[in-house]
């Protein structure tokens, strides 16, 4: 299961992303927020996460203006690796070296047929494992 969240200013990017998702077979949890009232980012990034490292969720998306602020909220949770993409190739990178289990991205900044885009090369690419499973290891090790 995928889950997502937004804070107000991601909030009509996201629900393109849920539809686009919705309509592949993906099976959705959505974790706000449900309309424009103004709410803060660092409760939906947190909230996502938790999905995620308690196991109810395998990845997840984040959305707000810039994608800036709840990739760094979400990065502070504890096994999180929340990658901020803008483009494919990023995108696409960061699931295969990286192993991100979160991206996040600007609803005021990318187009939604470009962020479907970048959702899909995400969700295709695979973790390449090896050195860059080592590497992953030494980023984990910086949380304790």
């Amino acid at each position: 299961m995928i889950a997502i969240g937004s804070d107000h200013g991601g909030f009509e990017l996201k629900t393109h992303i849920i539809n686009h998702l919705k309509e592949k077979g993906l099976e959705i949890k959505d974790f706000g927020c449900y309309d424009e009232n103004s709410v803060d980012y660092p409760d939906i990034a947190q909230a996502v996460a938790a999905s995620i490292t308690g196991g109810e969720c395998e990845n997840g998306i984040l959305i707000c203006g810039t994608g800036i602020g709840i990739s760094i909220a979400a990065n502070k949770i504890n096994g999180i690796r929340a990658a901020h993409c803008h483009d494919v190739y990023s995108a696409e990178m960061t699931k295969r070296h990286n192993n991100a289990n979160i991206i996040c991205m600007g609803g005021r900044v990318v187009g939604r047929e470009l962020a479907f885009m970048i959702v899909d090369a995400w969700l295709g690419a695979e973790f390449e494992g090896g050195r860059h499973q080592n590497r992953i290891d030494k980023i984990h090790a910086l949380e304790s």
